[in-house]
């Protein structure tokens, strides 16, 4: 796979299915040479006939598979990337999920911090130098509403191998997702590098298929759940839109910026969840 160096260059991570694929979906319609990235070979196979016979005006889809919850598979499908294009204008860090368990990796990380944030923070790191290549490159991250039942981060246990809780790992991942953007484009944004976050609200998709009874109880009854359509818009502006790559280290949701809850506001948190990370990717093989 080559994208054509005179386009527009999007990756967008979980594009198999739900927000990834819609997000991926409507870029390709607009032009754009996306790259996926995708774990189930059925549905990327399924997902990239669906984007392509979607795309307009020369935008074109390909999917690399990887299973996010192992640093060395990001690290692959990184390189793959890498491979393909000189630059990158938009990467979009949309790929996560619930456990219904405590699940250790092969890497002996917890599978739902891995996946969730230190395998965004990772690819992010490996692409840096294709999208310092743009001319003004965005970094999204698809948080959740979910930070707020968090009261911070737990630097004894991070990832919460000591103490799995469902809700409460997944709502800590998503509060390292909102630290994480703020202390990205504290980082680069000097360089030009645009980092925001969103909330996709309830979507009608399979996000909780391997989480608990009650995760998933709560998401079948939310009679308000959307088509993953809906926050795939509030994505694509943030990737297009001028208005969107003013000022970074937002949070964003239907398109309109929110405050997020106050630990997701601590400076001091957010560069030590940056230090912590590195640390951590270092003892696995991968130092900055």
């Amino acid at each position: 796979m080559t994208v054509e160096s005179a386009r527009n260059v999007a990756v967008v991570t979980g594009a198999s299915a739900g927000i990834g694929k819609s997000t991926a979906r409507m870029l390709a319609a607009r032009g754009w040479q996306v790259i996926g990235v995708g774990r189930n070979p059925e549905r990327s196979a399924a997902a990239t006939a669906e984007i392509n016979a979607a795309a307009r005006e020369g935008g074109t889809f390909t999917m690399v598979r990887g299973d996010f919850t192992l640093m060395a598979e990001v690290k692959r499908v990184a390189a793959e990337i890498g491979d393909s294009t000189a630059h990158i204008d938009v990467l979009i860090n949309n790929a996560g999920g619930v456990r219904d368990q405590r699940i250790v990796t092969a890497e002996g990380t917890e599978a739902t911090f891995a996946a969730n944030h230190l395998a965004p923070f990772l690819l992010t790191r490996e692409l840096m130098p294709l999208l310092l290549e743009s001319d003004s490159a965005r970094v999204i991250a698809v948080s959740s509403a979910g930070h707020r039942m968090s009261r911070g981060l737990d630097w004894e246990d991070l990832q919460s191998l000591g103490n799995f809780r469902t809700g409460s790992a997944y709502c800590q991942a998503k509060l390292a997702n909102i630290l994480f953007t703020r202390e990205l484009d504290r980082r680069a944004g000097q360089d030009g590098i645009t980092a925001q976050a969103m909330h996709p609200g309830t979507v009608d998709s399979n996000f909780a298929s391997h989480g608990d009874a009650t995760m998933k109880a709560h998401m079948e009854n939310k009679v308000d759940a959307v088509s993953p359509d809906e926050p795939a818009e509030t994505l694509v502006w943030l990737a297009t839109d001028p208005a969107a790559g003013d000022t970074g280290g937002r949070f964003f949701y239907r398109k309109a910026e929110e405050i997020p809850a106050d630990p997701a506001l601590d400076d001091a948190a957010a560069a030590r969840l940056w230090i912590e990370s590195e640390k951590l990717l270092a003892t696995l093989g991968y130092p900055a």
